[in-house]
């Protein structure tokens, strides 16, 4: 499971908590049990305007347990420890930071290639391509192997199709090569800026409007 999918189901699982949460209490608080006839169950957390969300016998059911303010301290540690896991994880790379190169006819003799210079020379490459405007390159490790993952930024009116035969056999193929790697998979994402229609005459002025991105 990558990065990015631990990144949705958190946050999917957060905002489903809070939402849920903040539907009860609205419920409770414009008091829609009592308008619409409905009979909350049991232990319901709100169910009147009138009543507190957390009662003072709740906030103070165990306080006098031994048990509980390690208990608590110890939930408030396991959150914030998660909470820092969480950031690191964004700031840090996900892919390898160094590539071994392949080195023919010397045993015992390990290259390796940093993560960056790769990316900069599939870059290199690409930017040189037609129609390119920006490009970017990350080697990331994905099921298991290390892949390639391009994202460009075309000029309107740009060739989809020709650029990803481009890119195959261009800056990938061409770099791949010269640094005696091995096949390495690539996921490539193009973007291509619609352009802007002429306007001829009057000048009409158009608030708030971006160039369509397609």
């Amino acid at each position: 499971m990558n990065r990015e999918t631990v990144n949705r189901l958190l946050l999917g699982v957060v905002g489903t908590a809070l939402l849920v949460a903040g539907v009860l209490v609205l419920a409770g608080g414009l008091d829609l049990y009592g308008r619409l006839g409905v009979d909350p169950p049991s232990r319901w957390p709100l169910t009147s305007p009138d009543q507190p969300v957390v009662s003072a016998r709740s906030r103070t059911r165990w306080t006098g347990e031994s048990w509980w303010w390690p208990a608590v301290i110890a939930g408030l540690a396991v959150v914030v420890a998660g909470t820092a896991w969480w950031l690191l994880a964004q700031v840090r790379r996900s892919g390898p930071t160094t590539v071994v190169l392949p080195t023919p006819g010397a045993s015992g003799l390990r290259l390796r290639l940093r993560t960056r210079a790769l990316e900069e020379a599939v870059e290199t490459e690409a930017v040189a391509l037609p129609e390119v405007e920006r490009v970017g390159v990350r080697l990331v490790r994905g099921s298991g192997q290390q892949r390639l993952r391009a994202a460009v930024r075309m000029t309107p009116g740009g060739d989809p199709a020709a650029l990803a035969e481009h890119f195959e056999t261009g800056p990938r193929t061409g770099v791949l090569a010269s640094m005696g790697l091995p096949e390495l998979p690539a996921d490539l994402r193009i973007r291509v800026v619609a352009a802007r229609p002429e306007v001829t005459g009057r000048r009409h002025r158009h608030r708030g409007r971006r160039p369509r991105v397609v």
